[in-house]
């Protein structure tokens, strides 16, 4: 029996060769489909949305939190014992401080840049009056900050719900006796705002 040609073998490999790729494209096939409708999956979403989400937190820039950077004046003298824009009564022996749009309530801390010595006060009033300046302080506030006349600052709101804060808030009430500051017999209200100005509450 003679052996089979070249020709006749290629033909028998054929259908073999097709088989074989016949398989291969439906292997394919099914795992495209399966991915597919991985992809599609609830679950992958999820579990995408949830990986996405954690990489866009692990690479979120910090959220800056509100400051401004410019001149203080303090006021006294002739104001102490006025309304304030709240309502209270302004001791100029109290951490508090006048501002012209911070909600009447909120906490500051404000940093003398020249000593770099800082406070937290309470806004209780508006102002001030002055062009070019971004907070009036209370007498204690600008003894304690070193300001005798004008100084600049930085302010930044602050919140006493934040741990941290509320920590440094209680360090600075049991530091900030008001016993121990300087008092004054006549207070001027201050070398920069003329005697006589009322409070916001007046004006």
């Amino acid at each position: 029996m003679s052996e089979p040609t070249i020709e006749e073998q290629m033909t028998e490999e054929q259908p073999e060769k097709e088989g074989r790729k016949s398989t291969r494209i439906g292997v394919l096939a099914v795992t495209l489909g399966l991915t597919a409708s991985l992809l599609a999956s609830p679950m992958v979403k999820r579990e995408s949305t949830v990986s996405q989400d954690k990489t866009q937190a692990d690479n979120a820039v910090p959220k800056r939190h509100w400051f401004q950077i410019g001149k203080a004046s303090w006021y006294g003298g002739s104001f102490n014992g006025k309304l304030t824009a709240n309502g209270e009564t302004y001791d100029m022996y109290d951490f508090t401080c006048a501002h012209k749009t911070l909600p009447l309530g909120s906490w500051i801390r404000v940093t003398n840049l020249k000593n770099k010595k800082w406070t937290f006060l309470r806004v209780n009033d508006r102002g001030p009056m002055v062009p070019g300046r971004i907070v009036d302080l209370s007498y204690a506030a600008a003894q304690k900050l070193g300001i005798e006349g004008l100084g600049k600052v930085r302010i930044e709101q602050v919140s006493p719900t934040d741990p941290k804060i509320a920590d440094q808030m209680v360090a600075q009430v049991r530091m900030d006796d008001p016993a121990r500051l300087q008092r004054i017999d006549e207070p001027v209200d201050t070398g920069f705002l003329a005697p006589g100005m009322l409070t916001a509450a007046a004006r």
